[in-house]
């Protein structure tokens, strides 16, 4: 359908808790679901939630592609997760550097859990019911904290750790 513009830190549908997925199925759905793709992969992006595109809805997608942004990550299956629950499986955090595309040029050394069990809905309301670990689980949390006015600096746990790629990374 159409590359949209990432909405950015700060925007109000970041902010906010997104409205469930009511409508499987509809062409108005399938067609965020493709805005979304076409999105993802114009921005190289590992996901992408509707609201970084605007849209207040519980729906994010990941996967499916390499992206430059993470070359060491492990593949992760194309995924549409509406209604997404995230549940972790033990107790154990591992911390790795994340960034978003709705906070552009900056990292942060982010804790999350290792493993997780994710479920919901596709996009035709198929039941969806994975349990991950790693790289997938780390996407997972980032994308779904987006559905719930969440972004990973709010989850840094010392701005030590936060700020420009180019600066923290300077070689890359």
């Amino acid at each position: 359908m159409a590359i949209k513009p990432v909405t950015r830190m700060g925007a109000a549908v970041l902010r906010e808790t997104a409205a469930p997925v009511t409508q499987f199925g509809s062409d108005d759905l399938l067609a965020i679901v493709q805005d979304l793709k076409d999105t993802m992969a114009a921005e190289n992006g590992a996901g992408i939630a509707a609201p970084q595109i605007g849209v207040g809805i519980q729906l994010v997608i990941f996967g499916g592609f390499k992206s430059s942004r993470y070359p060491d990550a492990e593949d992760i299956p194309f995924t549409v997760l509406c209604n997404p629950t995230v549940t972790p499986l033990d107790n154990d955090i591992e911390e790795a550097w994340e960034g978003c595309l709705s906070v552009p040029g900056m990292r942060g050394l982010v804790p999350r859990h290792a493993s997780v069990r994710y479920q919901g809905f596709d996009e035709f309301g198929q039941v969806i019911d994975r349990t991950v670990a790693g790289f997938h689980a780390r996407v997972v949390q980032h994308e779904c904290d987006h559905l719930f006015g969440m972004l990973y600096p709010m989850r840094v746990r010392d701005l030590r750790n936060f700020g420009y790629e180019q600066e923290l990374f300077p070689l890359r």
